[in-house]
């Protein structure tokens, strides 16, 4: 057998060309240590064999033969290509293609690789003029290059985006105003899927130059922002004390880094605001903008800021204000609302003064008017934050039909004004109204049933969707 393969080396280096294709596919690519293994091994015997044969890949054939000259030329040439894909799979081996710097830096180094082994091959087996070759390649590379440059600008700055990392696969960023999430960078362009669930396309050479906003760093934390305009005759003080209430009646925000509410920029008419904090990786940030957007109205429409100059004042008071956003009053008339508004009296506390505390059963329904409460639930020895509640949401229920005890503590989290509207009054709205009655009863018992909820859950699994969704319904 040796001798055969000996008389007949050029066949049997065909034969393992062949088999190492073989090997290559029957091989599974979980297992690249054998595949890689098996391929270093037959580029070895293939090299032996050619090399026993009298072939040097470094000088063209010795025969003068035709027909095995060629055939012995192609498998020199075969050679350095195969020689160039062993080094590719080692390297590969070597350096994991672990994010789209490692794969386009091994991308690179192996486009170095075949370019080295297609000229080695050209000027030792073929005997070309390899300076005239290089000096042709590089003119057509200056051609190809400015024919190229929009195209080779993407690249290099894909290389550059790469190395310097300013963001990563499923960050959150804006890019030149684009706001998205990055789900593919490839050698040309960027990759984002935005909120609507399109997905933006921006070259390289655009993210390179311009500012780029990552929401997703660091990782752990993500940015939230709304912008409001204010007509210029509203004092700044009152629209940013309105704000200011409006982050901090929002649980999830975070406290560290603090939010904050900031003045943007202004012009003969308005003034921008903006108010803006930090939420844990995960939370719906389009559920918490559109809260800051709720909760920025109605505590500026509590501190009676207008966000029209060509508003009209109303002419209703503060108490038949609160009234509208009452959701278990939205089916009585305007002239039973006005009725109720007049009994409503206004409540001072101050920060860190509690409103109603736990077992105590409240003399009437208080309505915020303005400042944020923070309600707690009992735990055992200690009390669980829930939630915190904001202008137009109510507080009391549970003493108005039977003479509940309150099953939260409410605490003021601010200088608050609340309105109390009497248990006498509230119970002959209830008697005449089946609708009123009916709705608070189903307030009573959604509130009951997100308490127990709650309190089988670990304090940090709470989530929008529980108790926290008791305290977003405005009553």
């Amino acid at each position: 057998m040796l001798a055969f393969i000996q008389n007949h080396p050029l066949v049997f280096g065909v034969a393992l060309l062949l088999l190492d294709l073989l090997v290559w596919r029957s091989i599974p690519v979980e297992q690249r240590t054998w595949r890689v293994l098996c391929r270093v091994v037959l580029f070895l015997l293939f090299s032996a064999l050619i090399i026993d044969a009298g072939l040097n890949p470094l000088q063209p054939p010795p025969w003068t033969d035709t027909t095995l000259n060629l055939v012995a030329t192609a498998l020199e040439i075969v050679w350095w290509l195969f020689c160039a894909r062993t080094l590719t799979v080692v390297l590969g081996l070597l350096m994991p293609r672990i994010g789209h710097a490692g794969r386009l830096l091994q991308d690179l180094l192996g486009a170095v690789i075949f370019l080295v082994a297609v000229v080695a091959a050209a000027a030792y087996v073929m005997q070309l003029p390899v300076k005239g070759l290089l000096a042709t390649s590089g003119v057509m590379a200056i051609v190809i290059g400015l024919a190229l440059q929009s195209t080779l600008s993407d690249v290099f700055s894909g290389i550059v985006l790469n190395t310097t990392k300013p963001y990563q696969l499923d960050d959150w960023i804006s890019i030149d105003g684009t706001e998205g999430k990055v789900v593919e960078i490839d050698w040309r362009a960027t990759h984002l899927l935005t909120s609507q669930g399109s997905t933006v396309v921006i070259p390289n050479s655009v993210a390179a130059k311009t500012k780029v906003h990552n929401f997703s760093r660091p990782y752990e934390l993500t940015g939230v922002s709304i912008s409001l305009r204010v007509p210029t005759q509203v004092r700044p003080r009152r629209v940013l004390d309105a704000l200011e209430k409006t982050v901090q009646g929002i649980s999830v925000l975070l406290t560290s880094p603090k939010p904050k509410v900031a003045i943007k920029g202004s012009d003969l008419e308005s003034v921008e605001y903006e108010a803006s904090g930090f939420i844990r990786t995960g939370e719906n940030k389009t559920e918490v903008r559109n809260l800051m957007y709720d909760l920025a109205h109605r505590h500026l429409e509590a501190a009676g800021i207008a966000f029209s100059s060509d508003s009209v004042p109303q002419p209703w008071s503060r108490p038949r204000l609160l009234l509208e956003d009452v959701k278990i009053f939205r089916a009585l008339s305007s002239e039973e609302k006005d009725e109720l508004s007049q009994v409503m009296a206004p409540l001072a506390f101050s920060a860190g003064q509690v409103v109603l505390d736990v077992g105590e059963v409240s003399d009437g329904l208080l309505v915020i008017g303005t400042g944020v409460i923070s309600a707690a639930v009992p735990d055992g020895a200690g009390m669980i934050e829930a939630g915190r509640m904001g202008p137009g949401e109510i507080l009391g229920e549970e003493g108005i039909a039977n003479d509940a005890p309150s099953q939260a503590r409410f605490t003021a989290l601010t200088s608050c004004v609340l309105y109390r509207v009497e248990r006498d009054a509230i119970r002959s709205c209830l008697e005449e109204r089946i609708e009123v009655r009916a709705a608070l009863t189903r307030l009573r018992s959604f509130r009951e049933q997100a308490s127990r909820n709650l309190l089988l859950q670990k304090p940090q699994a709470i989530r929008k969707g529980g108790f926290l969704s008791w305290l977003h319904k405005k009553g």
